[in-house]
């Protein structure tokens, strides 16, 4: 199954995790989406990021831990 989340507490429960995010290319005439998968860190600083936004703190991180800890 394959779920697209922007929630953390959804993405923690999944087996692996992988980023998409798309990018302007050609002066902003086209896109590109890209795909990739995260490692165990990277990981955890996703779920910290969508916990918290631009600004990954220290709190974020702690709690994107205990999620994946919970979510396994």
């Amino acid at each position: 199954m394959l779920a697209v989340t922007h929630a953390p507490q959804v993405a923690a429960k999944a087996n692996s995790h992988y980023r998409i995010a798309k990018a302007s290319r050609a002066g902003g005439k086209s896109v590109a989406t890209g795909v990739t998968l995260l490692d165990t860190g990277a990981r955890r600083e996703e779920v910290a990021r969508m916990l918290a936004g631009a600004e990954i703190t220290d709190e974020a991180r702690a709690a994107a831990r205990r999620l994946l800890e919970h979510g396994a």
